[in-house]
């Protein structure tokens, strides 16, 4: 699949739902419903792994080109549902974002939620999936993001219950595609209203590594 060469597409159409999901009928531009705070779906899909270091979570560094939150860490693949599209259709932003593909009947359904901003509205289906693979393996796309980071597994939980507020990992860096030391503190990271969220994520993952096999097979 080829990966597209622009952060995002002002003019794709998105369908306009309720708070509670239910389609409204109505369809508009994505530039529109960012700046008019309609609600519209998107899917959350969430990497972690296990190395001989130990457990560890991959976040999207988002591109300064983005139109919401430039260069903050967030979900490792986000991506909206295009009109008349399907959770599974969206699952394409997968191999478009970080350049891997990724079996969709390993992904681990947890929940749906509601997000929100001052106009940004978004009703996301939230999946988790486990790939052991060395960050270097990932493709970001550079129009997409800034490059992806991994953090240890306990280092996120300390970050996220505001236990510590700086911690160290490894980025993928999308435009060079090297590999570096990262860290993790208030420039990047998105505001504090969200931590609960990513430590529901980081509790989720330590529950399912604690009864995993390692390595995955």
């Amino acid at each position: 699949m080829n990966q597209p060469d622009f952060p995002q597409d002002p003019e794709e159409l998105f369908d306009i739902v309720n708070a509670d999901g239910t389609p409204t009928g109505e369809v508009k531009r994505r530039a529109d419903v960012h700046r008019d705070g309609d609600w519209h779906r998107a899917v959350h899909i969430w990497i972690y792994g296990v190395d001989a270091t130990g457990p560890f979570i991959v976040f999207n560094w988002r591109s300064m080109l983005k139109d919401t939150m430039p260069g903050r860490l967030d979900v490792t693949v986000g991506g909206h549902l295009g009109a008349g599209e399907t959770v599974t259709d969206a699952f394409r932003e997968i191999e478009e974002e970080i350049g891997a593909a990724l079996d969709s009947t390993r992904f681990e359904f947890l929940f749906t939620r509601q997000a929100f901003g001052d106009t940004e509205r978004e009703v996301q289906d939230v999946f988790l999936v486990r790939d052991d693979r060395n960050l270097a393996s990932y493709k970001p796309n550079p129009a997409e993001l800034a490059g992806l980071v991994r953090l240890p597994l306990d280092t996120a939980r300390l970050i996220f219950s505001e236990m510590q507020a700086t911690g160290d990992g490894l980025v993928l860096r999308a435009q060079s595609g090297q590999v570096a030391p990262f860290t993790v503190d208030a420039s990047n990271l998105l505001p504090p209203q969200y931590f609960p969220y990513y430590l529901a994520i980081v509790e989720a993952v330590a529950t399912r590594v604690a009864v995993q096999a390692t390595p995955l097979v």
